[in-house]
Order: structure tokens, then sequence, then C-alpha cells
């Protein structure tokens, strides 16, 4: 049976609960997608052993609810420093290699930051790292999808990379491969020049798996508001992606977990509206 809009808005649980209760409070609400971060806690990568994977699987398949895994974007993929170098590339395994164990579907990772005087070799950096964890994700059978990430003030000494088209064009432009993928993040289009229309008429929206949602203000900073607490046209932003054909999963990332459930509600009302 074809998914419905409400099926396809899914929850990042982020670093709220141990992932076996994530699956549960997700199945108990009909949430079929949610976001988990394996950094702490309960949930650090290297606390997931081949048992407690084969579990987690199983409770995730029986309840039908999908696992992804979101990286930190404080780990610095642009990383060139020594032994730094090779502690980001060892995170970035582990996460591949944990994966498929668990069944997740995808892996959200990131373009890294650079510090204004050293751009260049940290997005060649960042680069040639990607493209290495692209190569082992095929051979272990994970999917990463790079996210688009939020701008920065003008003045500040650090930015996000693959916060602009342009950055982030850099990065996919040069890595074709199945395990390898985008996580468009509509409300960091939004505080960009383009808005969420230009960046969806300049990305290769097929290779878009994933889009994550939250409001903010336009041209504004980063905020992950509640629907309604900033300017974003969540109904305008459904039409559009829809009606270019995008059938991948949305993921709420605001607030509480309960705030996210709701909106998910609420945001087919917004989508409903908008093509009324």
């Amino acid at each position: 049976m074809e998914e419905t809009l409400l099926d396809r808005i899914g929850v990042d649980v982020g670093r709220r609960l141990p992932l076996e209760q994530a699956i549960d409070w997700a199945a108990e609400r009909g949430v079929r997608y949610i976001d988990i971060q394996l950094d702490t806690g309960a949930n650090k990568v290297d606390s997931f052993d081949d048992a407690r994977c084969a579990r987690i699987r199983a409770q995730a398949a029986a309840k039908g609810v999908t696992i992804g895994l979101h990286t930190l974007s404080a780990v610095n993929v642009a990383e060139y420093s020594p032994f730094l170098s090779e502690a980001v590339d060892a995170y970035l395994r582990a996460y591949i290699e944990v994966a498929p164990k668990l069944g997740a579907a995808w892996i959200v990772v990131h373009a890294g930051y650079h510090f204004t005087a050293d751009v260049q070799m940290r997005m060649e950096a960042g680069l040639a790292r990607l493209q290495r964890m692209v190569a082992h994700a095929e051979k272990h059978g994970a999917l990463l999808l790079l996210e688009n990430l939020n701008k920065e003030p003008a003045d500040a000494e650090v930015h996000y990379l693959a916060h602009s088209l342009e950055e982030w064009r850099y990065y996919y432009d040069r890595i074709h491969s199945p395990a390898f993928a985008l996580s468009f993040t509509a409300n960091h289009a939004h505080l960009m020049p383009d808005g969420v229309e230009g960046f969806v008429d300049a990305i290769p929206l097929e290779r878009v798996a994933e889009v994550r949602l939250a409001d903010c203000f336009r041209n504004g900073h980063e905020q992950h508001l509640l629907p309604g607490q900033g300017d974003f046209d969540f109904g305008a932003m459904f039409g559009l992606l829809e009606r270019r054909g995008f059938r991948g999963h949305y993921m709420n990332a605001f607030g509480t977990l309960d705030d996210m459930d709701r909106a998910r509600h609420a945001m087919v009302g917004m989508a409903g509206a908008a093509a009324a």
C-alpha cells in the first residue's frame, strides 16, 4: 500500500531516547521514520554489539519503524590535522559498519566546517574523506546522505561547509555512487537568498532521499522553531516538492518529541490547504 504524506513525515529523535525506546515510542504513535544519533549515553556507537543490533533490527521490522542514523555536525568532516583526521575517519567508519547491523536505511553526514582562512584546504579534505567513506559504505551496504547545513553570521570565524548551493554542489558533483545521496534541509535553504524554491530548482531532486523540516525566518539565522513560530511556508514547500516528484521521507527536527509528532498531523493539513 502506498504511504500517505503523514506516513512519510518522521521524527528526529536525536539523543532523546535509547534506540529501543525510540522504536516503541514511534510505533505507538504511528511514526514510521526516525533519526537517531549514536554519540552519547545508551546509544553510543560502540555499545551496539551483534546481539543488541539483531534485537533492534527485529524490533524495528516487527513494528514497522524505519531507522536512520545522524552523525554529529560538531565532528569536523573537513579535519586535516594528524591524529584528529584519523579519529574522524574512525568515527564515520563506526557509523557505516553498525548501520546494516541495525537495519538503518541511511546515515546523514556533513561536509564539516572551516575557519575562514582555510576554506579550500577544508573543502578538499572533506571531499577526500567523503569519497573514502562512500567507498566504505559501498562495501557495507550503507547509504550516506549529505546534508546542506546552515549559514553562520557573515563575521563569524567558523562557518559550516555545504550551506550554499555552490558549496553543496562541490561535493555532490564529485561523488556518484549508489551509496551516496542527499538530505535537503529545507529550513536551511530558507535562510539563504535562493530560498527553498531556488534550491529545489538547482539541486538534482532525484538524488534527494530525505527532506528535513523546522520553522525559521527568511534570510534569518539558524533556529529550529515549531511550525507557526517563524515564517516558513510548509504548505508551499510540500506542494513544490510533491509536484516535482519527491517521494522520499520528511524529517521533523524541532522542539520535543511530542511537538514533532503533533506537527506531523498539522503539516498534512497545511499541505492540503495549499493544494486546495
